[in-house]
């Protein structure tokens, strides 16, 4: 079944009499023209049994709600960021590795007390690319005299929660394990949730990844948090025709990766290369080994 259609009832199309996705739309659509012929007087929507319905009433009039938290942080910097020439570089992503190896370890990691998910294979990968790339873990004074490396790799996390978006980092990435920063991505979140994200947990950061395809969405325009110079954001995981190494047509898990870098000291070509890299350590996440001290 799928998209519950029974596909022993849908009349294929294709080689050996294979089900098509053209045979199940037409399908559907003669299921649709039935239904409308018969009238559609019991077609509605019934919560189960035990539920209730949540219904969204409209506001009866204006209201002022006062920006605190938070929300009133994030409007302060954001104000700032847009002051800054954003430059965009959009990529593709096979994520079939990642996820067999995330698979591999996840029992490990239950082991041990940690929720493993793609997060923190993102933030190693950024890291070790970061190795090589420098110059995107970087910040400028205040005076635009000085490109600061950071030593470093405190990489924040664009982070939802019930208080408004909140950007708390991880630190000193370059010297934890996959399973290091899974725990302190574990508990960041707990604390986010809770809206007690302590204050050492947001000041530091010198290099960002949203994961805004937890919630929906493929390419995107992340908006650099300033005074950093780059900021990553991934799009949801989708089963996808591709293309492999035969020439042949394979469904393959892909997402899109969108970068945003300060054109001012970033240039279009140092960025593709980043990217590039980091791409590369995703997409064989057993090549991270290799940098692991």
């Amino acid at each position: 079944m799928e998209n519950k259609v029974d596909l022993k009832q849908v009349k294929g199309s294709g080689k050996d009499g294979r089900v098509l996705k053209e045979d199940v739309l037409k399908f559907l659509g003669q299921v649709k023209e039935d239904y409308s012929s018969a009238g559609t007087t019991n077609l509605r929507y019934s919560p189960a049994i035990g539920t209730q319905a949540k219904v969204f009433a409209p506001l009866s009039e204006d209201r002022a709600v006062p920006i605190r938290g938070y929300t009133r942080a994030m409007i302060k910097t954001m104000t700032e960021a847009l002051k800054i020439p954003h430059f965009g570089y959009d990529d593709e992503v096979n994520a079939d590795a990642l996820i067999a190896i995330r698979n591999e370890l996840k029992e490990l990691a239950k082991d041990r007390n940690v929720k493993l998910s793609f997060m923190p294979f993102f933030i190693k990968a950024a890291s070790i690319t970061l190795l090589e790339y420098p110059s995107l873990n970087a910040s400028v004074d205040d005076k635009f005299e000085n490109v600061i490396y950071k030593a470093s790799h405190n990489i924040c996390l664009a982070m939802d929660t019930p208080g408004g978006l909140v950007v708390p980092n991880i630190k000193n990435c370059e010297q934890r394990s996959i399973f290091e920063i899974a725990a302190e991505l574990q508990r960041l979140q707990e604390d986010g949730k809770r809206e007690r994200i302590a204050q050492e947990d947001l000041s530091g950061g010198t290099f960002t990844l949203s994961n805004i395809g937890t919630i929906g969405g493929t390419y995107v325009s992340p908006v650099i948090f300033p005074p950093q110079v780059a900021i990553g954001a991934l799009g949801k995981i989708e089963k996808l025709p591709r293309y492999d190494q035969n020439d042949n047509l394979v469904p393959m898990n892909m997402f899109k990766v969108s970068w945003c870098a300060d054109h001012r000291v970033i240039d279009g070509a140092t960025m593709a290369r980043f990217s590039n890299r980091w791409k590369f350590y995703v997409e064989h996440p057993s090549a991270m080994l290799a940098q692991l001290k």
